[in-house]
């Protein structure tokens, strides 16, 4: 069984994830969220009413 560290800090509009893979960093609000991992890929969703919700990975 492996380990696994996370630690999130606000500051102001972003959100900064610590963890043993590195830093990310998102920014969002509930329906429109933008989430940047630590080796630079980009991850934009979009929730719709209604339960549905859209993801794209760049």
């Amino acid at each position: 069984m492996g380990w696994d560290y996370r630690k999130s800090v606000k500051v102001g509009p972003l959100r900064f994830h610590l963890s043993r893979h590195g830093v990310s960093r998102s920014y969002g609000g509930r329906r429109f969220h933008v989430y940047r991992t630590p080796d630079g890929r980009r991850h934009v969703t979009v929730r719709l009413p209604g339960g549905f919700h859209l993801g794209k990975t760049f």
